[in-house]
């Protein structure tokens, strides 16, 4: 009997719409865990006024694997303009994702209701059924709350924890179709995207941390391109996963897809993509001794002065990575 591959692929911010969107049209059976610790722009506005799971990094989540025509898409994810006062900066599916939440009388529901609207291939489940806040140490001792605050203050962080933002000492759980998703994967996918406030988040809850230690899945870390000015300055690949490793206890990534295309200097415009400051160094010894299996290529695609994850050639080393494991 046919089995499908099962992938899963854990992140949020603009890192895991790329990679969904590469896998969708692949014969695999695809669950999107996506975060719910953003408070910033119209996902922190929304998530202060209607007491909802911040929806940014779930719309694009949605978009990336749904089945509508261009049209429906650029209507979802259309955003309001500055001078419309009242809906500045909303994303209109934004607005949607937070009535059903109202409707439905959570997210997790909602989700998967809109998710069926969509004609979504595969899964999206948000990694936990209420908003979190995303804490901070910092390397200097002040610890801070909010992921906008976090990424703002430009400092290097020692670790991250999440709590439940409506904080009544309860333990922050994902719900078990997130936790049956990972174990019954084949391979799981980390990024990219930002360490701390996109990857982190999601395994620092503590039963999705536990699953993805104990899953038989080969766990995949795309490791990022460039580093993240303070939270990740001078970084090198090894000590990405070192972080990772570190917050769950245990050497639990198996594979690190690291670029080697060298990122033209002259070419990143450091005022438009200013929370990056160089590329990502090389550690192969460093990642060897903490029992990972490297894959080195040019991973990098160069557009609009940036330097980010080629889709294809990601994706193409993520389908060959199932085979690999399968024959």
């Amino acid at each position: 009997m046919y089995h499908k591959p099962k992938i899963v692929v854990i992140g949020g911010g603009t890192g895991l719409p790329i990679i969904l969107r590469g896998l969708r049209d692949k014969d695999v059976d695809i669950t999107a865990i996506v975060t719910v610790a953003d408070d910033g722009g119209s996902s922190g506005i929304l998530r202060n006024y209607v007491n909802v799971v911040p929806p940014g990094d779930i719309r694009n989540a949605l978009v990336a694997l749904c089945d509508l025509p261009p049209l429906e898409q650029q209507i979802f994810q259309y955003r309001f303009e500055s001078k419309d006062s009242f809906l500045a900066g909303h994303a209109i599916g934004n607005l949607i994702i937070s009535a059903l939440n109202e409707m439905k009388g959570d997210i997790f529901s909602a989700v998967q209701e809109l998710s069926a609207m969509m004609k979504i291939h595969g899964h999206i489940f948000p990694v936990a059924n209420e908003p979190l806040t995303l804490n901070a140490e910092f390397m200097d001792g002040q610890v801070l709350s909010g992921e906008s605050e976090i990424t703002a203050a430009h400092s290097q962080i020692k670790r991250v924890w999440v709590s439940a933002t409506h904080d009544d000492g309860h333990q922050v759980a994902a719900m078990h179709q997130v936790i049956d998703a990972i174990m019954a994967a084949d391979q799981i996918v980390l990024g990219p995207g930002s360490l701390f406030t996109s990857i982190l988040p999601n395994l620092m809850i503590r039963n999705v941390g536990e699953a993805v230690a104990k899953t038989k899945a080969e766990v995949i870390y795309i490791c990022n391109i460039m580093t993240q000015k303070g939270e990740t300055d001078h970084f090198t690949d090894a000590d990405h996963v070192r972080v990772l490793n570190n917050h769950l206890g245990c050497h639990f990534i198996d594979t690190v897809l690291v670029n080697i295309q060298p990122v033209p200097e002259d070419y990143i415009n450091f005022q438009q993509w200013n929370e990056i400051s160089q590329p990502v160094r090389h550690d192969f010894a460093g990642l060897r001794e903490q029992g990972c299996r490297v894959i080195s290529a040019n991973f990098v695609r160069l557009r609009n002065n940036g330097a980010f994850h080629d889709q294809r050639s990601v994706v193409a080393e993520l389908m060959n990575r199932l085979h690999d494991v399968h024959d």
